[in-house]
């Protein structure tokens, strides 16, 4: 069953920007973001074949000569798709090509892979493709980023920042870094700046569907309460001239009051407002709430 979060990365894994340098920034994020970029290993496991097959494209035209192995990796719900690079001078190429070397001592962000204004959006495209999640926008707002390495993470979360989405978030679960947004329209920004417009549509279909749905639960129970609130004035009301009339009659009443009194017995289920237009001449809503909350404190007074 293909998820909100692979129908997003699909679309991306589609998007082919324009520029050279968009796409260099694009195989950076990719490669950078992935589960290894070291001297050591350079490759990715993933749950979709798109994404995959994105990575080992990229590897095709980006590391011109750079041989890479794919496979199909049995998992307990399916399987992962696995691109490495098994040659280490392949790896080394591969780490000079975006200004890095096997001697890093913790990876970081290398602006200097950034050349236009739009190469930040290829970047964090890559990025969200090897490393990042998104869940249906049916259930939860939420995307996140997971990196195994502190300082790029802070990298990153300083480059998200400086683009405007100031509600990116970043904490450490497990030992793994994660930058996460939990805002819903943030988050369709987010998918609509790294390319995934469809997905950004979506979730601002769901998200006007829930308002739509959370306003019409918000005015029925507020309509609810309300008639629960009439129901329990009007059955006081009643109590109370029935026991005016076991007493003393409610002929002894005021003759406004004594009319009113007759119209709320013999109509328990009427409206303030209906009960008003019921008397000659017709009475309006607040006049009739006074008369029968003189009503109710006359009961009270009776022993």
């Amino acid at each position: 069953m293909v998820s909100f979060s692979g129908d997003v990365k699909k679309e991306m894994a589609a998007v082919r920007p324009p520029r050279g340098c968009c796409r260099h920034a694009f195989a950076y994020g990719f490669l950078e973001s992935a589960h290894a970029f070291s001297e050591q290993e350079i490759s990715i496991r993933t749950e979709h074949a798109a994404v995959a097959g994105a990575y080992a494209a990229l590897l095709d035209t980006q590391c011109e000569g750079v041989t890479y192995i794919e496979q199909t990796l049995p998992r307990k719900t399916g399987v992962y798709h696995v691109v490495s690079v098994p040659d280490a001078g392949d790896r080394q190429t591969i780490l000079a090509a975006f200004g890095h070397s096997g001697g890093d001592t913790a990876r970081r962000l290398n602006l200097a892979n950034f050349e236009c204004e739009t190469c930040a959006a290829g970047y964090l495209r890559g990025a969200f493709l090897a490393c990042g999640a998104i869940t249906d926008p049916e259930t939860d707002y939420h995307l996140e980023l997971t990196f195994s390495g502190r300082m790029l993470s802070l990298d990153v979360l300083k480059l998200i920042q400086s683009i405007g989405f100031s509600k990116i978030k970043h904490i450490v679960r497990k030992g793994v870094n994660v930058l996460y947004l939990k805002d819903g329209e943030q988050i369709a920004d987010f998918l609509a700046f790294c390319g995934a417009q469809l997905g950004a549509l979506t979730l601002h279909q769901s998200m006007m569907v829930k308002e739509i749905r959370n306003r019409t639960n918000r005015q029925v129970n507020c309509e609810s309460a309300n008639i629960d609130k009439v129901i329990a004035a009007a059955t006081e009301q009643v109590r109370a001239i029935d026991k005016i009339e076991r007493t003393i009659g409610l002929s002894q009443l005021p003759p406004d009051l004594a009319e009113i009194a007759r119209l709320r017995r013999d109509n328990p289920e009427c409206s303030l407002r209906e009960l008003g237009a019921m008397m000659q001449p017709p009475l309006s809503r607040s006049g009739v709430n006074h008369r029968l909350q003189r009503i109710v404190a006359y009961a009270d007074e009776l022993a």
